[in-house]
């Protein structure tokens, strides 16, 4: 239960601040933000503040942000003999259109429509109270609500507050916009876990961190801050290398150039054995030096984003080089196994994990596949180049394929992580 709560709150923490992304750039930009969601399925609490209406959903995963004009936005336009009740203001204005059988208005004008256009003229056509002998037309202001069939209250969407109808650059912008939190989150995050650690591995330096005790490193005089430049005349540069060249000699005594105060001198000692992934390795018990600077604490929040960047692009890189590799994936049943893992070894870790997690997320956003924000970058500068928008229609088309491509994908592999995490 414990694993399942932790799961939810990284998950639903990166998707919130990946949507909040769109969002903000979005009303920046001046395109209506009809609804923001926290979480999937049916609605449980909305309400309604400056032209979004929020609502918290069934489902605590996820969530999503629904601008106007936008593919994924419902098409509201009511059809020919659908019944609603009309609110009308002083003007005789409809101010709030009610198409839900879930929601009554004690003031609405029951109203069966003949034609309606919320997007452009702005008017609703019908018949009031039944009487189908009198046509009657009133205009819908701007601003006006639809209550739609599911019983969500939003404000319509008129051609000016569409997507489409701000700059091409701005669009872009609040299309990159989620991709670009997930980044900051992850940056963020491993700041945070760098001040709570007291520090920052200097992996790149062949010093010494705490030496452990009882250890072969304290009883060989092996002490915190020595540098090991070399492990049986092999130069070793940094503390991996240190690493891997002792753990080439588990039982097996070995010389150790070691650099203390500005002087040089040699210990000799033999690595305890120990099993590492199915392998006896080499160990003497000591840690990687900490950086305690602020500087470290700070900038290691850049430089272990890029280290995750440059590692995910290498290996789908290596893709188009080795072959598809369904392993070099990981779906909710593998962000679930890690959680777990995790979640045993304390907050530290799991917020670590969190920030992993956001930043791979951010990088998979990005590619230029359909229905992902670098799908749909990419189709930003397509219109660029050519001057001119893509045909809707077409448009839907490719994001409906690219859809289906990224369903078959999870599809695959979630039932290969299931395979690897519970069936081996």
């Amino acid at each position: 239960m414990e694993t399942l709560i932790v799961f939810i709150l990284i998950f639903g923490a990166i998707v919130i601040v990946h949507e909040f992304g769109h969002f903000y750039f979005a009303k920046r930009a001046g395109v209506l933000v009809r609804e923001f969601s926290i979480g999937m399925g049916p609605k449980l609490l909305a309400k309604r503040y400056n032209g979004t209406t929020y609502t918290l959903r069934l489902l605590p995963l996820g969530g999503y942000v629904r601008m106007a004009g936008m593919q994924d936005d419902e098409d509201d336009e009511l059809q020919p003999g659908t019944p609603v009740t009309l609110t009308l203001n002083a003007d005789q204005k409809a101010t709030r259109i009610n198409a839900s059988q879930k929601v009554l208005l004690n003031d609405g004008i029951p109203f069966e429509i003949a034609q309606s256009d919320l997007q452009k003229d702005l008017f609703v056509s019908g018949y009031e109270n039944g009487d189908e002998d009198n046509l009657k037309r009133y205009p819908v202001d701007h601003d006006a609500t639809i209550i739609e069939k599911g019983g969500t209250e939003v404000q319509i969407a008129p051609v000016d507050v569409q997507f489409q109808s701000v700059s091409i650059l701005r669009r872009m912008m609040i299309n990159i916009a989620g991709v670009m939190n997930n980044f900051i989150l992850g940056i963020l995050t491993f700041m945070l876990v760098a001040f709570l650690a007291g520090g920052v591995a200097r992996s790149d330096s062949n010093q010494l961190g705490a030496i452990q005790p009882d250890s072969v490193a304290q009883k060989a005089g092996l002490k915190s801050g020595d540098q090991v430049t070399a492990v049986n005349n092999k130069k070793t540069a940094t503390f991996i290398d240190v690493a891997e060249q002792i753990n080439q000699y588990p039982n097996k005594r070995i010389s150790l150039t070691v650099v203390r105060d500005g002087k040089t001198s040699t210990v000799k000692l033999t690595p305890k054995a120990t099993t590492s992934n199915g392998e006896k390795v080499g160990v003497i018990g000591v840690a990687v030096a900490q950086d305690h600077s602020l500087g470290a604490k700070v900038t290691y929040g850049f430089t272990y984003t890029w280290q995750i960047l440059t590692n995910t692009l290498s290996t789908l890189g290596g893709m188009f080089v080795h072959g598809f590799n369904i392993n070099n994936f990981g779906g909710p049943v593998a962000m679930y196994s890690m959680t777990s893992q995790a979640t045993k070894m304390g907050f530290t870790t799991i917020l670590n994990l969190m920030g992993l997690l956001s930043i791979s997320i951010a990088i998979m956003n990005l590619l230029p596949i359909p229905a992902l924000d670098g799908g749909k970058l990419l189709l930003n500068i397509i219109e660029a180049i050519r001057r001119k928008p893509m045909d809707p229609e077409k448009e839907g088309i490719i994001t409906l394929i690219g859809f289906a491509l990224m369903l078959l994908l999870i599809i695959a592999v979630t039932w290969n992580d299931f395979q690897r995490f519970f069936m081996r």
